[in-house]
């Protein structure tokens, strides 16, 4: 069974700006290698509290985190008063298609392909989650990031496929 959402790591992912599934992937301004240290510091303020957990493979304790009721605050309030911000477009693709006169058209075609083939994955993988989430009613909200998430990678998929045939237009015209 999953976790409930509602005062788990999906709550404590909003405090650091991350997102709690990987199909929808990273999608704050912290590096992975902070996520920890940021806990951290979220325990102190008293929005996070912690305890060690034994491993019965014989590995060392696990630190498990979990919202405190302060920290759950601190997540409503965001959610409820904090502007919108827009989506910041950071797109490597995207980069070298605009530089594609410093590329060879054979390269350019590698680096849609690759992209085509991640995006699909990562639908793929999103997909499977929606689904091991289902009736979970804790969950309802989370699907709906899955979801939106599923849908965002088949149109990055769709793009590089549109992107593919733009491409081969292009070199058609030229002589």
């Amino acid at each position: 069974m999953l976790p409930n959402p509602e005062n788990s790591i999906t709550s404590i992912a909003k405090l650091l700006g991350v997102s709690p599934a990987p199909s929808v992937g990273f999608a704050g301004d912290r590096p992975v290698s902070q996520i920890y240290g940021e806990l951290k510091r979220l325990e102190k303020v008293g929005y996070v509290t912690s305890r060690m957990v034994a491993q019965e493979t014989g590995n060392r304790d696990k630190r498990v985190y979990r919202i405190a009721g302060e920290g759950m605050d601190a997540v409503r309030t965001w959610a409820r008063e904090s502007p919108v911000e827009p989506p910041v477009l950071k797109h490597g693709v995207m980069l070298r298609i605009w530089l594609g006169h410093l590329l060879e058209a054979e390269r350019m075609r590698e680096v849609l392909g690759a992209h085509r083939a991640y995006a699909e994955a990562m639908r793929e993988r999103a997909q499977a989650d929606v689904a091991g989430a289902q009736g979970q009613e804790a969950w309802a909200y989370p699907t709906l990031t899955l979801k939106w998430a599923e849908r965002y990678y088949a149109s990055e998929r769709d793009l590089a496929d549109a992107m593919l045939a733009d491409l081969e237009e292009l070199e058609r015209r030229r002589p």
